[in-house]
């Protein structure tokens, strides 16, 4: 995938249906009786690299405080999500040490990764920070984990939503109409190519989330040394 045109293709298309106002506001973000579960593998972009998307949520807030904008502790970006979110799911529905011991055969090995976080995209439904990898390596974890989850016998919906291939970080979502689209625009473009700084990556996280990655929802089953 080249990962520029990939981006570049969802920015304009989410710009457009932003103009004609047919973009997607989230009706559950606020809702208490949402109860969707799932695991995720994840990557926790540091401290300076998130503090740096605040910037860029801080320009976007001054314009239209009503949206949803992720907090530091809920920055991450997806290396696969194992059991997509969904109603009911449970982690103790499930033994977290075959989960574990799985996903330590396909890193068994030292990793690098290094992501470089520059410029926005967006979807018609969120605002995203692009991640551009160094080298495959991500890639090759994932097609490690999708072979064997698959070859195994354990609870998991890889790819059933769509197949993975980015690593961007989420940082806004659309909860309410935009009553200053012109502005709120001018400031995504403004940033469209504006870096954010690089990250070298020293762990991968296994977590219980909710569908946002909600800090006080989310619980660390499992950190996965990568170095």
């Amino acid at each position: 995938m080249n990962l520029v045109d990939h981006y570049a293709n969802l920015y304009k298309d989410a710009i457009l249906k932003i103009k004609s106002d047919s973009y997607q506001t989230d009706k559950l973000i606020d809702s208490p009786s949402d109860n969707r579960f799932g695991i995720t593998l994840l990557i926790r972009p540091d401290n300076q690299v998130r503090n740096r998307f605040q910037d860029l949520i801080s320009a976007l807030k001054a314009i239209e405080p009503d949206q949803y904008y992720y907090p530091n502790s809920d920055m991450h970006v997806t290396v696969l999500s194992i059991i997509s979110c969904y109603n009911g799911f449970d982690v103790t529905q499930i033994r977290i040490s075959d989960y574990v011991e799985l996903i330590k055969k396909c890193i068994a090995t030292p990793k690098h990764i290094e992501i470089q976080f520059r410029g926005i995209t967006a979807s018609p439904s969120c605002i995203m920070v692009q991640g551009f990898l160094s080298d495959d390596t991500l890639n090759r974890i994932r097609d490690e984990l999708r072979t064997n989850f698959r070859n195994s016998i354990l609870e998991q919906t890889i790819d059933k939503r769509y197949s993975i291939q980015t690593a961007h970080a989420t940082v806004v979502r659309f909860r309410k109409e935009l009553t200053k689209k012109d502005a709120y625009i001018k400031v995504l473009d403004d940033y469209r190519d504006f870096y954010f700084g690089t990250c070298a990556v020293d762990s991968l996280e296994l977590v219980y989330n909710d569908w946002y990655q909600r800090n006080e929802h989310v619980k660390e089953l499992y950190r996965f040394e990568i170095k």
